[in-house]
C-alpha cells in the first residue's frame, strides 16, 4: 500500500459498511495495517454485527448502534491492547461486518437418483429438489468456523456445503421413513419440517440458523409415473357394472346405425353380461386387488433352460441364500439378450450390501 493510502487511513475515523450486494455474508473493513484511530466512530446498522479480531483472537462482538472506540466503551479490546503509546495512538484490530439478514430462496437438489424400496413398486429411483432459508445467528462462531481470515465471504462460498448436508439428511430420513411413493406428495410439508428440525444442530455448529426448508418436488422415473396414473384411473372406476353401461351408451350415441331402441337394449344386455361375468369369475380374488402389469419380472437359467418369472423380492431372497451369484445369467422384459446379475443396477446394490469389504 502506498504512502497516500497510509495517510488517508490515519485520518479516517468513521467505520461503517453499506452492503451494495445481495450475497455478502461477511465483509472485512479495510484499514492500513489494521490500525484504528482511538476515538473512531463505529456504526453498526440493523441486521449487522461487528466482530473485532486482534492477533487472531476474537476480542468482541457488537450489535446495532453507534460506538466511540475508546477503553470505556470497548472493555474487552482494552484488556488485550495496552495503549502503550497513549490514548491518542491507534490500536490494531481487524473489523469484520457480519450480515444478519435472511437469505431466501436458496436451492437444493439431488445430483444423483436416490434408490428406495417401496412395497408397491419395488426398488425405485427418485430425485428431489426444493429451497431453504438461512441467516447468521452466531457471528463469533461463523467467523471462527467458516470465514477464517477471508476478507469477503459470499453465499457461493458456503451454499455447496450446506446443500450436501441437506441432501445427506434428506436421503437418510426418506429412506428410514418408509413412506409409500403414493403418499409422498401428501407428506412434503411434514417431511420438510422433520428434516429441518434434524438439520438445525448441524447448522448450529457453523453459527447458522436454518430458518425454513421446502420440498418442491420428489420425482420418480416415467415408468413408475405411468403406473401411478394407471392405478389412479382404476381407482376412479369403482363400479364396473355402471362403468360398462355408461361406455356402451356413449358408444351407441356416437354410432347412428345403432341408435334404435332395440340396438340400445342389446347393448345394455351385452354390458350386463360382461359385468356379470366379472362378478361371477371365481378366479378373481374377492379382495380389492389390482394386478400390476408394470412390475418388473426376472427369468434365471436352470439346467440351461429359462426358469421364472420371479419378482425382485424372490430374486433378493435367492441372492441372500447364495443361490444366485453375480455371474448368474438373467433376463427381463425389454432386454435383447441374457446378462449377468451384476449388470442389473437394482441387483448390484443388493450384492454390495451383502458383500463385506476385503480384510487387510
Amino acid at each position: 500500500m502506498n504512502l497516500w493510502n497510509k495517510i488517508f487511513g490515519e485520518f479516517i475515523d468513521v467505520i461503517d459498511w453499506l452492503d451494495e450486494s445481495s450475497d455478502t455474508l461477511v465483509y472485512r473493513f479495510p484499514r492500513y495495517n489494521n490500525e484504528i484511530k482511538y476515538g473512531a466512530k463505529l456504526t453498526v446498522r440493523e441486521s449487522q454485527a461487528v466482530v473485532f479480531v486482534n492477533e487472531g483472537e476474537i476480542a468482541d462482538v457488537l450489535g446495532p448502534g453507534i460506538y466511540e472506540l475508546e477503553t470505556k466503551n470497548i472493555p474487552i479490546i482494552s484488556t488485550i491492547q495496552h495503549w502503550d503509546h497513549g490514548f491518542n495512538s491507534p490500536f490494531k484490530a481487524e473489523v469484520y461486518f457480519c450480515n444478519l439478514r435472511r437469505f431466501l430462496d436458496l436451492k437444493w437438489g439431488t445430483k444423483n437418483p436416490i434408490i428406495l424400496r417401496d412395497k408397491e413398486f419395488g426398488v425405485v429411483r427418485v430425485r428431489a429438489y426444493g429451497t431453504y432459508e438461512i441467516r447468521i445467528n452466531d457471528p463469533k462462531r461463523f467467523i471462527k468456523e467458516i470465514v477464517g481470515t477471508e476478507g469477503h465471504f459470499i453465499l457461493e462460498d458456503i451454499t455447496s456445503g450446506l446443500r450436501n448436508i441437506i441432501i445427506s439428511k434428506f436421503t437418510s430420513i426418506v429412506g428410514d421413513s418408509k413412506i409409500p411413493l403414493l403418499d409422498l406428495a401428501a407428506s412434503y410439508e411434514k417431511l420438510a419440517l422433520y428434516i429441518k428440525e434434524n438439520l438445525q444442530n448441524e447448522f448450529d455448529e457453523y453459527g447458522i440458523e436454518l430458518i425454513d426448508l421446502h420440498i418442491e418436488n420428489i420425482s420418480v422415473p416415467s415408468l413408475v409415473e405411468k403406473a401411478i396414473d394407471e392405478r389412479s384411473s382404476m381407482g376412479v372406476i369403482k363400479d364396473l357394472d355402471n362403468y360398462l353401461k355408461y361406455k356402451t351408451a356413449t358408444a351407441l350415441d356416437k354410432n347412428s346405425d345403432l341408435s334404435s331402441m332395440a340396438s340400445m337394449g342389446i347393448g345394455f344386455a351385452m354390458a350386463d353380461k360382461l359385468a356379470q361375468s366379472f362378478k361371477n369369475d371365481n378366479s378373481t380374488p374377492k379382495k380389492d386387488y389390482i394386478p400390476a402389469p408394470y412390475e418388473k419380472m426376472y427369468y434365471i437359467t436352470k439346467n440351461n433352460q429359462p426358469d421364472g418369472p420371479y419378482s425382485i423380492d424372490e430374486i433378493e431372497d435367492m441372492i441372500k441364500r447364495n443361490r444366485l451369484s453375480k455371474n448368474s445369467m438373467l433376463w427381463s422384459s425389454g432386454m435383447e439378450n441374457w446378462e449377468s446379475a451384476k449388470s442389473f443396477e437394482e441387483l448390484n446394490s443388493i450384492y454390495k450390501f451383502l458383500t463385506p469389504p476385503p480384510i487387510g
